[in-house]
């Protein structure tokens, strides 16, 4: 006899196909919220069984007239790409509103970077391990996060104009060089010149790590004075190699978020999914703004 409290033969498999792969840890629960008391990629598992046996096009029918999405068992419409990239727009709207915001309070209020920095970071875990979008949250860590990248960027243009007057433009080519970044990175991945596949995502995923360890030491460094304050960043050329590394792997993470929204549009999840998709994209153009930001400082700062 079959034991039913491990679902129906080969519901495990089907609740794969329905769970968006992805190494981010934000967009990673995309489809992950409750639809039952097993939770969603069970419920898919036991839905897609049940489908196969009774028949798609009926079920799928039925749902549609009952405004369910088809295969998911949630009221209200699927998401669409549309839908990403209002909600992106709305928070870079917001960001470099408040970033402006930032870049003029900093001077006067120092302490605000260092605000902002932990309140967007509580903000952050938030969106990123709540079951349960919440719109007003992602709005708030756009606009925490504008301050704080306004006023880092005030901070590094300082120092750097403090050692190499003659310099200028650093905040204007960190932001172009993100923008170029990001229009390279989803014109590889549109033209699927780059495969987001589970090779993929297990290389990202030792590399990212890798990289962590490798932030954290340098900035256990940077306590001490080592790079100048930068860590390990700011050591000749093994810290500029080291910035240009982050760069890269800020660039490249960059595919896996395409690949979960694209996969989550696909799977026909509810439209509140869309926030969380452009909360982890929004996450990953900030890390990229950041690593261009300090890889153009340095390289200003170690000119004569």
């Amino acid at each position: 006899a079959h034991d039913d409290t491990h679902g129906p033969p080969g519901a495990e498999d089907a609740a794969k196909e329905h769970t968006v792969q992805t190494r981010n840890p934000v967009l990673s629960r995309i489809g992950n919220t409750e639809t039952g008391g097993s939770g969603y990629a069970y419920d898919e598992g036991r839905s897609a069984y049940s489908q196969a046996t009774t028949g798609l096009a009926t079920m799928d029918a039925a749902q549609a007239n009952a405004g369910i999405h088809p295969g998911t068992g949630s009221p209200g419409r699927a998401v669409t790409l549309n839908d990403v990239i209002t909600k992106t727009a709305v928070n870079l709207v917001i960001l470099v509103a408040l970033a402006i915001v930032g870049w003029q309070l900093t001077p006067s209020m120092p302490w605000l970077v260092w605000g902002a920095l932990l309140v967007g970071l509580v903000l952050g875990l938030a969106n990123a391990f709540m079951k349960q979008t919440k719109p007003p949250l992602v709005l708030l860590y756009a606009a925490v996060q504008g301050v704080f990248l306004g006023g880092i960027s005030y901070w590094y243009d300082e120092m750097v104009q403090s050692v190499n007057p003659e310099y200028t433009g650093l905040i204007s080519q960190a932001i172009i060089g993100t923008l170029v970044a990001f229009g390279v990175m989803l014109a590889l991945y549109s033209g699927r010149i780059i495969k987001v596949n589970g090779r993929f995502a297990r290389i990202m995923t030792i590399a990212i790590i890798s990289y962590a360890v490798i932030a954290l030491m340098s900035l256990v460094a940077a306590l001490f004075g080592v790079g100048g304050g930068f860590g390990f960043y700011g050591v000749g050329t093994l810290g500029i190699i080291l910035c240009a590394f982050g760069v890269l792997l800020a660039a490249f993470s960059l595919n896996l978020d395409f690949a979960a929204i694209e996969q989550g549009v696909k799977m026909g999840l509810p439209e509140r999914e869309s926030w969380r998709m452009s909360f982890g994209l929004l996450v990953t153009l900030v890390w990229l703004y950041l690593e261009i930001l300090r890889l153009l400082a340095i390289v200003a700062m170690s000119r004569d």
